[in-house]
């Protein structure tokens, strides 16, 4: 089979052509078998490219995995064999998931007790962007700060894979959604998404402009700040905030980790909640299985959409897509 193997750390952005490339096509990988009468083998349809795959193989990701691997993480497809003991999935079947790495690949062995069966209606390309991006920020936003309808959502990097996912569910929980990015493009982007408001970091500041949407609407503050970003944006947002607010930390995209003045926190009674998504696997799956069972039925209901830029084949999809900051997909 065909597979993106990751044969040393380095950047990713480098051509697949170029020697220096951390990443090679492989061609003939082994196809994996089934290694357990419940394991599944799908035949991947379309997988995306996440911040932690790049940070993976930059080596930079809080796991490091033993090189050589095949990076990857959600991923859609269909049932291409199945183990003795398998009853929920036949041969056929379209399925989606997430998987710790392997998902660059045609092909990915799972165990069925992992999968999840694509509704009918639903694209299924779009099923293999949904669990990292989207599940990040449901857990995060319904799991962890219980994002309720009126409550205000400010989210940083409203335009990147977790930020698009955040202000749809701010706007399925019924949350006022306020939305911080740069250029025109990506706002006009947001505002077809129903956001309330706006912030285009390229010719405004977060703070004058939050502050008048708020006074406008009468509102106090911002009860959940959702942050991917971190850096001198967080603490920009901080002067947002209500008493009693939620703070969801989710990366730090601009590479730069904030510090949160504690003791604001205390007078203030913020609640800062810490989310490493891949974690709950380990420690509170079904949390996650609840979690994309959930997503995948907003997404049969029209509730959230998946935003696919590009679509590419392996052999150029991820040095495109690192060097465009898009999705790619098998």
């Amino acid at each position: 089979m065909e597979a993106l193997l990751c044969r040393k750390l380095g950047d990713p952005t480098v051509s697949l052509e170029d020697n220096d490339s951390p990443i090679v096509l492989s061609k003939n990988h082994p196809i994996p078998q089934l290694d357990s009468p419940t394991a599944v083998r799908v035949r991947i349809k379309a997988t995306s490219l996440n911040f932690a795959n790049y940070l993976q193989i930059l080596g930079k990701y809080q796991e490091k995995p033993s090189l050589p691997f095949i990076p990857g993480s959600d991923f859609s497809g269909y049932v291409d064999a199945v183990g003795p003991k398998v009853s929920n999935f036949r041969v056929g079947d379209p399925v989606c998931s997430f998987a710790g790495l392997g998902t660059f690949a045609q092909f990915i062995v799972v165990d069925e007790s992992q999968l999840f069966g694509v509704p009918q209606g639903v694209d299924l390309v779009a099923a293999g962007a949904l669990a990292v991006a989207f599940g990040t920020s449901h857990v995060a936003l319904v799991h962890r700060a219980q994002l309720t309808s009126g409550q205000v959502l400010l989210v940083l990097g409203a335009a990147g894979g977790v930020g698009l996912a955040a202000v749809q569910i701010g706007k399925a929980c019924g949350a006022i959604v306020i939305a911080v990015a740069r250029g025109a493009e990506k706002v006009q982007l947001l505002k077809s998404l129903g956001v309330d408001h706006v912030v285009d970091l390229g010719n405004e500041n977060v703070t004058e402009s939050v502050k008048k949407f708020l006074q406008t609407r009468r509102l106090k503050g911002v009860d959940v700040l959702y942050d991917p970003v971190g850096g001198k944006l967080t603490k920009e947002s901080l002067r947002l905030l209500k008493w009693g607010a939620n703070i969801l930390i989710i990366g730090f995209a601009s590479g730069e980790i904030p510090v949160i003045p504690v003791n604001i926190a205390l007078v203030k009674n913020w609640t800062v909640h810490g989310l490493y998504w891949g974690s709950y696997k380990i420690h509170r799956p079904g949390v996650l299985e609840d979690s994309v069972k959930e997503l995948l039925s907003w997404l049969a209901r029209g509730l959230i959409s998946i935003h696919i830029s590009h679509s590419y084949p392996p052999s150029e999809g991820f040095y495109y897509c690192c060097n465009r900051r898009k999705y790619f997909f098998f």
